[in-house]
């Protein structure tokens, strides 16, 4: 028998999903409405839409009135976005976010006067979206030898810096090597990392189970180009097949393999990923079925529809009396279902349950293939029906709601469609060694990443997946719209000796120490604390290394500022000694701004030791001498204070001397 894997990452990416979701979303509120072009490269997906009511157009001019456009996942171009709005119809655009962050970046680079280079298949729909933002200022190439043919033939005579950004789905092996087609270290060439990380998983995973796997098969669109890249990659490694759905199996003549691998594409669904795996289990027991030489006693008995503990049958009601029900399985057993198995409702007889002639479904407790009995449950399926649920949750990624129950060992749990969920502490969300109490009776999202396939209806489930999806959707929408100078309000979250990291709502930011407070401080928690709110800027962007640089000080609070309005030279002021040297005395005149009483200037006469005339805490008078303000260097004098008191005293003797005389 052959052994099935499917890679981890297959499936439905986070745009396509949200493209999905927005189109059966409108089709609910029986809206009208028209895709512009697939809304994703799955024909079965796109079936079941056009059967809920969705048109399929190929350009704005074929929407009718009152229609709602959809522009799907891929993206448009500008010209397009400016056609449905002088069209007047209304719009739902499901343009994935990371696509859209490539619109932003190869407009702004393009106004700049930037050529732009793009990695894709230029008839994908997603890199002609592309284009349309690049005011034909652009040159796709779909691979590393299209690519150094352009630097070695047009780029000299090119006189334009280069913006380099490539497909979200783009082959990240091929990627890998027109980068080393790029030349180094020239400043007018900028290369922007936009490969999704979806998709970089998707490829890592898929190559690693076909490197070991005798046979794999890649589940999606004829169209998809991410499929399609899936196919490329595993080809390498094992013999590899291109289906769109589990009816194709039939079509194949697939080699007997060991290990099958099962990936998929970002436009296939969890179902037809399950239905492919489901006939490649089915055909193995075929297989192996007609590699036995044929009893046809065994055979006649083998055309009976086996049970076995634990399925779930259909039974037909034959009989039903006080205590139990008969029913016909369609088997060589008759089945029975004992009262306290039809319902845990003490006051009900069978007959308030069912006929005679009803379709029940029921659970096999025990089969007693001696007597060709078997004792059934209806209240087990009442109970399961909560846990497939919960088991399709988990296939299909559904996110969940449900409050926190208990505390227990290594993680909380909590209770859905009547079904337990225990989350380990490390899939709270919550950092290490955090107080797991803080969860209790709280309502939290959360996702089912494991179920149980002992029987023992068992669910693990992942506040972080939930948290960590949003963070991503977050962070995607804040880099459309992210800019130097943009203010946002955040919430201080981690401190380090060089800086605090603060939530901008999805995507941390970085407020460096000297940003934090005009004044020196040794470490961040002198101003901030994890927790606080504070009003940050941005200072600098680096998209491509997801790095936020974030300023916090303002500058009307600038000490600097705060001295030169309100002091000039020739000033006498108090000032307070915080350090000494041997060269002299620095002392405090406002918070944040010191000036030097060189050694020279603490008396008016010869000082072999500043510690012999002022310390550390002193309040001394000082006189303003000198300001330097590009230097932002003040020069403070005691001994100045002196000569003056004696040139007063002077003045004086000799304006008294001066009315003796006089007399």
């Amino acid at each position: 028998m052959s052994r099935v894997t499917i890679a981890k990452s297959a499936g439905f990416c986070f745009g396509v999903d949200r493209a999905v979701k927005m189109v059966y979303g409108e089709l609910a509120e029986n809206s009208r409405v028209a895709t512009l072009g697939p809304i994703i490269h799955n024909q079965d997906v796109v079936n079941d839409m056009k059967a809920k009511g969705a048109r399929i157009i190929d350009s704005v001019d074929e929407l009718e009135d009152g229609e709602t456009v959809v522009i799907r996942s891929h993206g448009v171009g500008r010209d397009v976005y400016e056609k449905i709005k002088a069209r007047g119809n209304r719009m739902l655009d499901a343009t994935c976010p990371f696509v859209a962050r490539i619109h932003k970046i190869v407009a702004e680079k393009t106004a700049e006067g930037c050529f732009i280079l793009i990695a894709g298949d230029k008839n994908h729909p997603e890199v002609q979206g592309i284009v349309g933002h690049c005011d034909k200022n652009y040159y796709v190439f779909k691979d590393n030898f299209e690519l150094k043919d352009f630097f070695e033939k047009k780029y000299e005579n090119l006189k334009k810096s280069l913006a380099i950004v490539a497909q979200t789905t783009y082959n990240i092996v091929i990627w890998d090597m027109c980068l080393n087609v790029i030349p180094k270290n020239d400043p007018n060439i900028v290369i922007f990392d936009t490969i999704c990380n979806a998709t970089d998983s998707r490829q890592s995973d898929a190559r690693e189970l076909a490197e070991n796997s005798d046979l794999m098969l890649v589940v999606g669109g004829r169209h998809s180009s991410n499929t399609v890249k899936l196919f490329e990659v595993c080809s390498q490694y094992c013999r590899t097949f291109h289906i769109e759905n589990a009816d194709e199996l039939r079509t194949l003549n697939l080699p007997d393999a060991e290990k099958i691998g099962i990936t998929a594409g970002a436009s296939t669904p969890a179902y037809i990923i399950k239905e492919v795996q489901t006939k490649m289990a089915e055909n193995e027991i075929m297989k192996a079925n007609s590699e036995e030489e044929i009893d046809f006693a065994e055979a006649l008995d083998q055309s009976f529809k086996k049970i076995h503990t634990g399925e779930k049958v259909i039974g037909y009601v034959v009989d039903v009396n006080s205590n139990e029900v008969t029913v016909d399985l369609g088997t060589k057993h008759t089945g029975y279902v004992k009262l306290e198995d039809l319902t845990d409702d003490t006051t009900k007889t069978p007959a308030d349950i069912c006929s005679v002639g009803d379709e029940i479904e029921l659970i096999v407790i025990k089969v007693n293939d001696a007597e060709g009995t078997a004792a059934l449950s209806k209240r087990k399926v009442d109970e399961q029906a909560g846990y497939e649920k919960v088991t399709k949750a988990c296939e299909e990624g559904t996110v969940l709601e449900a409050a926190v129950q208990h505390v227990v060992n290594k993680g909380v749990t909590l209770s859905i469609y009547g079904v337990r969920v225990f989350i380990p502490a490390s899939q709270t969300g919550l950092p290490r060694g955090a107080e797991l109490e803080q969860l209790l009776k709280k309502k939290v999202e959360f996702k089912i990443i494991e179920v149980s396939g002992d029987g023992r209806k068992r669910a693990i489930g992942s506040i972080k997946a939930v948290s960590d999806a949003k963070r991503e959707e977050a962070k995607a929408k804040f880099w459309e719209t992210a800019e130097v100078g943009a203010v946002y309000s955040g919430k201080v979250k981690s401190l380090t000796s060089f800086g605090a990291f603060v939530d901008l709502g999805g995507i941390d930011g970085m407020v460096h120490i000297s940003e934090l407070s005009w004044k020196r401080i040794k470490h961040p928690s002198e101003v901030v604390a994890v927790g606080d709110t504070l009003e940050v800027y941005i200072k600098d962007l680096k998209p491509e290394e997801n790095r936020i640089s974030l300023g916090f000080k303002k500058a009307e609070d600038n000490p600097w500022e705060i001295f030169m309005a309100n002091y000039n030279v020739g000033d006498v002021v108090k000032a307070t000694v915080v350090s000494i040297t041997s060269f002299g005395a620095f002392a405090q005149i406002v918070d944040g701004v010191d000036g030097l009483i060189h050694i020279s200037q603490i008396a008016d006469k010869k000082v072999e030791n500043v510690k012999d005339y002022v310390s550390v805490g002193d309040v001394v008078d000082v006189k303003i001498i000198e300001i330097d303000t590009e230097s932002k260097r003040i020069s403070i004098s005691m001994r100045a204070l002196i000569e003056d008191a004696d040139a007063d005293e002077e003045e004086y003797s000799d304006e008294a001397e001066a009315s003796e005389d006089a007399e």
